[in-house]
């Protein structure tokens, strides 16, 4: 049986957030999904400046959670920056995973 989920502490934002390259309509695009526990460690880890050890005190989980969560932003955007695909940074799937 899986451990349970641990509670994260993510900053509130109103709707989704979709980055597209322009002239391509959305409808016309792949679509790459980012969490937004994936774009709040980014934040506090390269916007805010904070060590993984802070951001992950401030997220409350721990230090390689944080790593894990880089590792997979910074991965995902890029392969979509590269192949022309939207990002979408998705509140409702984290809130349903809760």
């Amino acid at each position: 049986m899986a451990r349970p989920r641990k509670q994260r502490c993510c900053r509130r934002y109103q709707a989704d957030r979709v980055y597209k390259p322009r002239g391509i309509p959305l409808k016309n695009m792949e679509v790459t999904v980012l969490s937004v526990d994936q774009f709040e460690a980014l934040r506090l880890c390269d916007v805010e400046n904070f060590d993984q050890k802070e951001a992950g005190r401030k997220m409350g989980i721990s230090r390689g959670t944080i790593q894990r969560l880089l590792y997979g932003a910074r991965k995902q955007i890029i392969e979509a920056m590269v192949s022309n695909h939207a990002i979408v940074i998705n509140l409702k799937e984290s809130e349903a995973s809760e």
